[in-house]
């Protein structure tokens, strides 16, 4: 094992995934951490999906640092923390206190951090982080139910969360390439900073940052940085490059439903879009969180309609709902209450016969998946950047094919997108 990664949510770890399968090297990835006694898979890289994104902190770090000693217990000695390309966080975390402890941990005393994904249109300039050419603090994240994001500047935000002073390694120094990068980063260390923000605009970027990063125990970032830390290893001749898996095996067959839970601007016009091809229900948010009614009644209609073809579901509603409901039950009740409930819905459509599920948004995806007991995927084409075709490993006796979509993610016919590659 090349690469141990350590994703801080479901779709964030199929997201990495995506881009390694890409990058070239052979990758899966598990749910959950493993036991110690768990085979290893036999894959250039294993990503480790955790659901820390929202923890309490010493949950995040705890689960974070088990995650990382099955690793290195496993053989493995280069080490990625994965998070949002939005930095999904607040001033408590759980990016900074997770990435101090596996610094702590390996004894390395210094992270690169890039967050940058210029295929999903996230760069960082200055240690501003844009989505497309708008600052984060104004890109709609400053409305998240659960991380509102109202700071562009990631040197400010990692260093309130963090306890090391956090420096920066701005775009003319990456664009001198790997060498450079090395040398800035090896100053910045000497004085006494323990992590630094890495500008990176276009993918190239990411390359000369992913080789820089390889001299490294362990970087920090989104996906588009295992893409770099891919090319990387390939180019040294650490692994052999390989095409997009095709090893899928014979198709699932089954009835196809897809679930959203994301309120994202992009989920939402996605579920929009989607109206104009599939049955969509919309959900009533704060009749999922008051009772079970609510999940009875969405597995109800599902069973009218699965038999037609595909179908939608979708908890999803607009920033002044959600504002609502949070203030009636509060905003941690309430995303657990959804959360659970549309995990009720996934099992029930499973129940159903629909064994190949679309499910859009994180924390959704990690509850289904829990509630599912999916051990591992095999990681097969992407959908959109960042988005892979998953089979499941080890669910017998019932295999599926999901794909797991974080919210901001895919174009506006992203579920019939899914629905096409999903055999």
């Amino acid at each position: 094992m090349l690469l141990g990664a350590i994703a801080d949510d479901f779709t964030g770890a199929t997201d990495l995934c995506s881009m390694l399968v890409r990058g070239g090297m052979r990758t899966v990835q598990l749910i959950g951490l493993p036991h110690p006694d768990d085979p290893v898979p036999d894959a250039d890289a294993v990503v480790v999906a955790l659901k820390s994104r929202t923890a309490p902190v010493r949950q995040a770090v705890d689960e974070s640092l088990a995650a990382l000693a099955w690793l290195r217990a496993a053989g493995c000695r280069q080490f990625f923390f994965k998070y949002c390309s939005t930095f999904d966080s607040t001033d408590a975390g759980n990016i900074g206190p997770v990435a101090d402890a596996l610094i702590g941990a390996l004894g390395c005393g210094f992270a690169l951090a890039c967050p940058a994904f210029p295929a999903n249109a996230r760069s960082v300039y200055q240690g501003y982080l844009f989505v497309g050419g708008t600052l984060l603090n104004e890109s709609g994240m400053e409305h998240h139910p659960l991380t509102p994001m109202t700071d562009a500047n990631l040197v400010r935000v990692l260093s309130r969360q963090s306890r090391a002073k956090v420096g920066l390694v701005d775009l003319r120094t990456v664009a001198a390439g790997a060498h450079a990068i090395r040398a800035r980063l090896a100053d910045l260390a000497t004085e006494g900073n323990g992590a630094a923000i890495t500008d990176a605009v276009f993918d190239r970027d990411l390359e000369a940052v992913g080789t820089a990063a390889l001299e490294r125990r362990v970087s920090i970032g989104a996906s588009g940085l295992g893409l770099g830390l891919a090319r990387g290893l390939i180019a040294l001749g650490a692994a052999t490059a390989i095409g997009a898996t095709e090893a899928m095996g014979a198709p699932v067959g089954g009835r196809v439903a897809c679930l959203a839970g994301s309120c994202s601007q992009a989920t939402l016009a996605q579920i929009e879009r989607a109206e104009r091809a599939m049955p969509v229900l919309r959900l009533d948010p704060d009749g999922l969180v008051c009772g079970p009614q609510e999940a009875q009644r969405a597995l109800a209609w599902a069973s009218e309609h699965l038999e037609r073809g595909p179908i939608l579901l979708a908890s999803s509603a607009a920033p002044d709902r959600v504002a609502a409901v949070q203030a009636r039950h509060g905003r941690a009740s309430t995303g657990h209450a959804i959360e659970q409930a549309m995990a009720t819905i996934a099992a029930g459509l499973i129940e159903r016969g629909a064994h190949r599920l679309v499910i859009a948004g994180g924390e959704t995806a990690g509850a289904a998946v829990d509630r599912l007991a999916i051990p591992a995927f095999l990681v097969g084409p992407e959908i959109a950047a960042g988005v892979p075709v998953l089979r499941t490993i080890g669910a017998k006796p019932i295999e599926m094919v999901l794909a797991l979509k974080s919210g901001n993610f895919g174009g506006p016919d992203f579920f019939m997108d899914a629905l096409r590659l999903m055999q």
